[in-house]
């Protein structure tokens, strides 16, 4: 993109005193993607893209114009300025640090060097290795993408990111001929190739397949309150669904948050210490800058069970009057609005063995197959991919169709023993019609007094 900077410096320099403040972000990348279901291969997509975003603020209002063509930029700049003064607004922005940096993802093995077929090939290991007895259907998505971005502002800033990032995915289904029952597995991260050359590929979709199969002989849920230890990729999605899309701050200005005027509050047992990291680069939701060029850093969200930080832009910091935490996030096509990045329960001192030995009736959740929460009313349903009963401090009986819900704030307070292992899933995140990468994890938690129901 270093070719484009005099063109971007000079439509800035031009624009700046027409408006408040103007920012250009733009990037050229390549992409792969291949889907296959049963064996055999459904489609694969490869490209190449160029595109640029104009964004002007004036009169507190935002202007945005987006193109594919950069020989247009001065057309689209025009346009957005018209846009911005077309409206009124109460937009201004927090102040930030001028940056000039550059930065590249450390790749081992780049995309490039690994044909298409050798990627089909480790989709068929994996797809080979899941398809154990009574494993009726499998589905492997593979994606992997380059892109080298850029972003200047009025301000001065001008940083430029080259980014990597891959993402396998596996799903198995299992039948007995009455029921059929699903095992889902992922892996993946922002570096090059060797995220998936360095893993057990045969184990990854035998595990998978196993998964599927097993819950077949798994029993319904029990309903009713039962302390619960859910693992670590439930532990992520409770903190991800449940706490950090409560601390957005643009649904904390939208009134659509249980958190909003808790600063300071506690809402959580006083062993819960939650972090929101973007700057973790083993986490699928790195990035070093925000889309406004803010850099990331460890922002914890919660500190011993204390609400001390939220998840801001520019702008919503601002009408917040705090800083940005570096959450503003796009791609490149789309206007930047607050999003999670890696989101977890930092662990604490128990071992498995220690969390379940004085449970003389619990449940031990594992994984997750999606859910829903109404951060307005701060509740929430999940429903995990299987389940456990606990006897005696003793796993027991394998359980399917096992759903968790309950109160945000109740359940955070019912957290009383946190494990000392942590893992954080990769995974993507949708809000507003935009998809976002991200981590979400911890240790395997146990929670008191929490709901569980059968789904079936």
């Amino acid at each position: 993109m270093e070719e484009y900077i005099d063109l971007f410096e000079k439509v800035i320099a031009k624009t700046s005193s027409q408006v408040d403040y103007i920012d250009i972000r733009a990037g050229a990348g390549n992409a792969t993607s291949i889907l296959m279901k049963d064996s055999n291969v459904d489609e694969i997509n490869t490209g190449m893209s160029l595109a640029a975003t104009v964004r002007v603020l004036n009169n507190g209002a935002w202007g945005f114009a987006h193109t594919t063509d950069l020989s247009k930029l001065n057309e689209i700049t025009d346009t957005a300025i018209k846009f911005s003064n077309s409206l009124k607004g109460d937009v201004q922005l927090s102040e930030t640090d001028i940056i000039k940096d550059k930065v590249a993802v450390d790749v081992k093995i780049p995309f490039n060097d690994i044909s298409i077929e050798e990627k089909k090939d480790i989709m068929k290991q994996a797809n080979d290795a899941a398809l154990i007895d009574k494993v009726n259907s499998t589905t492997v998505s593979y994606s992997d993408s380059e892109v080298d971005s850029i972003f200047l502002n009025s301000e001065g800033s001008e940083i430029q990111v080259k980014t990597s990032r891959v993402r396998m995915a596996l799903n198995a289904s299992a039948t007995d001929g009455e029921i059929i029952q699903f095992g889902h597995g992922s892996l993946g991260g922002v570096k090059g190739f060797e995220a998936i050359a360095d893993t057990d590929i045969e184990q990854f979709g035998r595990t998978i397949g196993e998964k599927a199969v097993r819950l077949l002989d798994a029993k319904p849920a029990p309903s009713g309150n039962f302390p619960v230890i859910a693992d670590p990729e439930l532990t992520g999605v409770l903190v991800h669904e449940a706490l950090g899309h409560a601390v957005e701050g643009d649904l904390i200005l939208q009134n659509d948050s249980i958190l909003k005027d808790k600063i300071g509050c506690r809402i959580a047992s006083d062993i819960v210490n939650i972090f929101d990291d973007a700057s973790l680069k083993e986490g699928f939701g790195y990035y070093p800058y925000d889309v406004e060029g803010v850099k990331t850093a460890p922002n914890q969200l919660v500190k011993d069970g204390e609400l001390v930080s939220l998840l801001n832009s520019r702008e919503t910091a601002s009408k917040l009057n705090m800083k940005s935490s570096g959450n503003a996030r796009s791609a490149i096509s789309d206007q930047p609005i607050v999003r999670m990045s890696n989101t977890y329960l930092q662990p604490g001192d128990n071992t498995f063995e220690e969390l379940i030995e004085d449970i003389p009736d619990g449940i031990y959740l594992k994984g997750s197959r999606g859910g829903q929460v109404d951060t307005g009313k701060g509740i929430f349903q999940f429903n995990a991919a299987e389940g456990y009963l606990i006897k005696d401090g003793e796993i027991t009986t394998p359980l399917r169709d096992v759903s968790l819900s309950g109160n945000i704030l109740e359940t955070l307070k019912n957290i009383d023993a946190i494990g000392n292992d942590f893992k954080l899933s990769v995974g993507f995140c949708g809000k507003d019609g935009q998809t976002a990468p991200v981590g979400d994890g911890g240790p395997h938690t146990r929670i008191l007094n929490s709901l569980v129901g059968g789904m079936g």
